[in-house]
């Protein structure tokens, strides 16, 4: 079972010459492996099945080459040592995913893979009756990990010490964490989601998950999910200089320039107080800079 972890997580000032005040909430702190928002997401999930008592226990789940939420399930599988079951889109890794550094390090904490087609993986829905009907009492948890249960998660993300910021800020991939956000946030604050992938049905989600109406989606300005430029690169590392701040180059790389970008062109009113919260993903670094190094392009000046 997830426990609420008794260390508090740290607020940090990053200091601008904007005229307002950015802060960041380590929630990639949470964890040495379960990460940020995917810890959140996974704790009333699989608490609740594992209250259930089942006679044999087993999580099932979606992602790519590089998931987070990947990453995060099989580092729960291996803590808890229950079995795990990820179901990976692109059939092609197949055959060399040992070269994967975080398909290796999930298969290490005993994730076993099921391969499918980037056709085939579209149709979640399709491959999640498939596979409840081979494993009736496995718990299957949808890609990125957001539902329901995973928006309640995301409370906890949320206390004392977020109430007194005007803005609450946060990476949009599958909508859950800023479906949470949105959720629990105080009356006063406005959420913006920075969204890392084209999506257009993702405000409905939002609000469908939320019930509220206190939130706004912004592009990061990437064309796809999962692009990293080179711009960004320099924008991850200067960061990392400037605050020792680690990001990564999917979510929180490329909510922190966007941040930057509409504090510098006053979105933001004068004299606002805004909090990003880090969701973690770190992990993914070792992928991006081997990909990175493949195509001759800068890399990503440190590793996690």
């Amino acid at each position: 079972m997830l426990q609420i972890p008794d260390h508090k997580i740290p607020i940090v000032e990053i200091k601008t010459d904007f005229d307002v005040r950015i802060f960041i909430k380590r929630e990639d702190l949470i964890h040495p492996e379960i990460s940020g928002n995917k810890f959140w997401k996974l704790f009333f999930n699989v608490n609740q099945y594992l209250e259930s008592k089942p006679e044999n226990p087993l999580l099932i789940s979606f992602g790519g080459a590089f998931s987070n939420h990947i990453a995060s399930v099989s580092a729960f599988g291996r803590q808890f040592d229950i079995p795990i079951i990820g179901i990976i889109r692109g059939n092609e890794l197949g055959n060399n995913w040992q070269n994967n550094p975080t398909l290796s390090k999930a298969s290490k904490n005993g994730m076993q893979f099921f391969f499918v087609s980037r056709d085939d993986y579209q149709d979640k829905e399709k491959l999640t009756r498939e596979f409840s009907a081979k494993y009736p009492k496995a718990l299957i948890i949808p890609e990125g990990g957001s539902n329901d249960r995973a928006v309640q998660g995301i409370q906890y993300m949320l206390g004392n010490d977020t109430k007194d910021f005007d803005y609450l800020c946060t990476a949009v991939g599958t909508g859950g964490t800023a479906a949470g956000i949105s959720k629990f946030a105080e009356d006063d604050q406005k959420v913006i989601g920075i969204k890392v992938v084209r999506d257009d049905s993702l405000e409905n989600l939002v609000k469908q998950w939320s019930g509220r109406d206190n939130f706004e989606l912004i592009n990061a300005g990437e064309s796809r999910y999962g692009k990293i430029s080179d711009e960004n690169v320099r924008f991850i590392n200067w960061f990392y200089q400037e605050y020792e701040i680690p990001l990564d180059p999917i979510y929180t790389g490329k909510m922190m320039q966007k941040i930057f970008n509409l504090a510098e062109n006053g979105f933001f009113p004068k004299g606002s107080k805004i909090l990003a919260f880090h969701t973690g993903g770190l992990q993914g670094i070792k992928g991006a800079n081997q990909f990175l190094e493949s195509k001759n392009r800068p890399l990503i000046d440190f590793e996690m």
